[in-house]
């Protein structure tokens, strides 16, 4: 018979790192969007993100 056992911790071990990848993925993502238009240079990046930037208190200028 080859039936093949997994045991609860290492069920959830893999469970843990599933999560984990997706959630360090959208962190990194997150601190792009807000570093990446509230430090930008760009007057199109700036002007889109103009209003919102001062809504939550991010110093642009």
């Amino acid at each position: 018979m080859n039936t093949k056992t997994l045991l609860l911790k290492d069920r959830i071990a893999v469970d843990a790192a599933h999560r984990a990848a997706p959630a360090v993925l959208a962190l990194l993502f997150g601190a792009f969007l807000v570093l990446g238009t509230g430090f930008a240079q760009s007057t199109t990046i700036h002007n889109a993100a103009h209003d919102g930037r001062h809504a939550f208190a991010f110093p642009c200028h």
